[in-house]
């Protein structure tokens, strides 16, 4: 088959554009509120998006309580969600008021941050700390919709456990990092076709 992106006339029961650009990583981005609250919630459009300096980008769909916090603030934290924390993962997903803190509700506990307020999950095996660089607004095809906004920031701090070290590589197969497929569909980091070439 093939179809026009830009009308999405693809005739499927489901739009197939998630499914072919996975597995995605999940951002699982802590900001704080005006009030020093804390924010968390996960974003499947997540990624590195550059090396010297480190840039990473979350993608939000309207102006939601983490990009607003991002940019007020000029903060955020990004921790590695893994299959071990899933549940949590989805119960901070939930639509809630912006004064509500996830991590207590999600019954999660926090770490400090080293070199942003922003605190990380606390059983998060990795977390990157942001400084805030840029939104840039991504135009919807329906002019009524809301827009998409890549956040973009620079990456200042790295928290690593030790326990996924291993032979001085960060262990992918010891993380169990959740990747986003199409529909409702999940996957695990971990099976690896190694070039032995490390980058």
């Amino acid at each position: 088959m093939y179809y026009d992106a830009r009308k999405n006339d693809h005739g499927l029961q489901y739009d197939p554009m998630k499914a072919i650009v996975a597995p995605r990583p999940i951002g699982w981005i802590s900001t704080l509120n005006e009030h020093g609250g804390v924010n968390l919630a996960p974003y499947s459009f997540f990624n590195l998006v550059s090396y010297r300096p480190h840039y990473v980008m979350f993608s939000s769909h309207g102006r939601k309580d983490s990009l607003r916090n991002a940019e007020r603030e000029g903060e955020f934290v990004c921790s590695v969600a893994t299959l071990q924390l899933f549940d949590e993962v989805n119960k901070t997903g939930a639509s809630v008021a912006a004064h509500v803190d996830e991590m207590q509700m999600a019954k999660l506990k926090s770490k400090p941050s080293q070199f942003v307020k922003p605190p990380r999950v606390a059983k998060s095996p990795a977390a990157l700390e942001c400084r805030y660089h840029q939104t840039v607004e991504l135009p919807a095809s329906d002019a009524q919709a809301d827009p998409y906004l890549m956040v973009i920031g620079e990456v200042v701090g790295v928290f690593i456990d030790d326990k996924v070290l291993k032979d001085g590589r960060y262990s992918a197969d010891m993380v169990k990092a959740l990747g986003r497929l199409g529909y409702f569909d999940y996957t695990v980091a971990g099976a690896l076709a190694n070039t032995d070439s490390p980058s």
